[in-house]
């Protein structure tokens, strides 16, 4: 048997499609165009990437897009100023501000620093509060993409074992407990789990976020399970050529795809869905802050 590939380029390319859809009724029906606006500090390449990655794309969606850049000698006072200015804006009604930021600027700051209804990333600590109690909150996108992938592969959720690995405030806390909102059982471990092996090994569905290549191998997931792999990593690929790289994930792609029922690749998985559910929970706000009925199939 081999893996069902989930595929998260399809999957955000349906949900841009809705959003662009929500949007375009929204300035016909209500003369409202939602804007997210973008903050760079600095010239780190990654982000220069995103950055122009999300700007293109909110733009095709019919959204107003706004990306501020300051250089990577900003202060702290200055990126806060920035910050308050887009607050106030009724134009804006998302912000992100892109990570990294240079050393100088305290990143738990800025991000409690943006009106918790623009906070289009989910790391407010009071959308962070309302989302582990249960209440309406922003979602993180990460784990929110995660989410949309498991519900459309496997539909309900509910009573199915879910471990995630990785106790990140940006994907493994989010990510569980979004899970146990679906009734699952969740256990989330990390680096000084006891036997981290065989807790994976019981999961009916593993999500994988530790930022270590190629961590989780075959002989670790349950036959049939669902692996969503969040991972990142650039690593050298010596076989493209001198000082080539190539992008894989935290799961050892090619002695999983044996043993799983479903899993994302890297890249072509998670990725996608990122910036799309930045889209939506842009749209999300913008329904938000006008009191208009929020868009089905955007969000939770």
């Amino acid at each position: 048997m081999t893996a069902m590939l989930i595929d998260g380029k399809a999957h955000a390319g349906a949900l841009r499609a809705r959003v662009a859809a929500v949007v375009a009724g929204l300035r016909e029906a209500h003369d409202l165009m939602p804007g997210l606006a973008v903050v760079l500090v600095g010239e780190d390449p990654a982000s220069e990437v995103y950055v122009r990655s999300k700007g293109r794309q909110t733009r095709e969606a019919g959204m107003a897009s706004f990306e501020h850049r300051l250089p990577g000698s900003a202060s702290q006072d200055e990126v806060l100023a920035l910050v308050e200015a887009l607050n106030q804006d009724p134009d804006v009604h998302g912000i992100l501000v892109q990570l990294p930021l240079p050393l100088q600027i305290r990143a738990d700051l800025v991000i409690n620093a943006i009106a918790p209804e623009k906070d289009v990333d989910g790391f407010h600590i009071s959308n962070v509060g309302r989302l582990g109690t249960g209440q309406r909150a922003m979602v993180p996108c990460t784990p929110l993409g995660c989410l949309m992938l498991l519900r459309a592969h496997h539909g309900m959720l509910e009573g199915m074992d879910a471990v995630v690995v990785g106790r990140s405030n940006i994907v493994g806390k989010p990510m569980a407990h979004l899970l146990l909102g679906e009734n699952c059982t969740v256990t989330i471990a990390h680096s000084r789990s006891r036997d981290l092996r065989a807790i994976c090994k019981r999961a009916d569905i593993l999500i994988a976020a530790v930022g270590r290549p190629a961590m989780i191998e075959g002989d670790w997931i349950k036959p049939g399970a669902t692996v969503i792999d969040v991972g990142i990593n650039r690593v050298p690929a010596p076989e493209l050529g001198a000082d080539k790289t190539r992008l894989v994930g935290d799961v050892d792609f090619g002695s999983v795809l044996p043993v799983a029922g479903a899993i994302t690749p890297v890249p072509g998985g998670v990725g996608p869905m990122t910036i799309a559910c930045l889209l939506a929970n842009t749209v999300t706000a913008a329904c938000r802050a006008l009191a208009l009925p929020e868009p089905d199939g955007l969000g939770l």
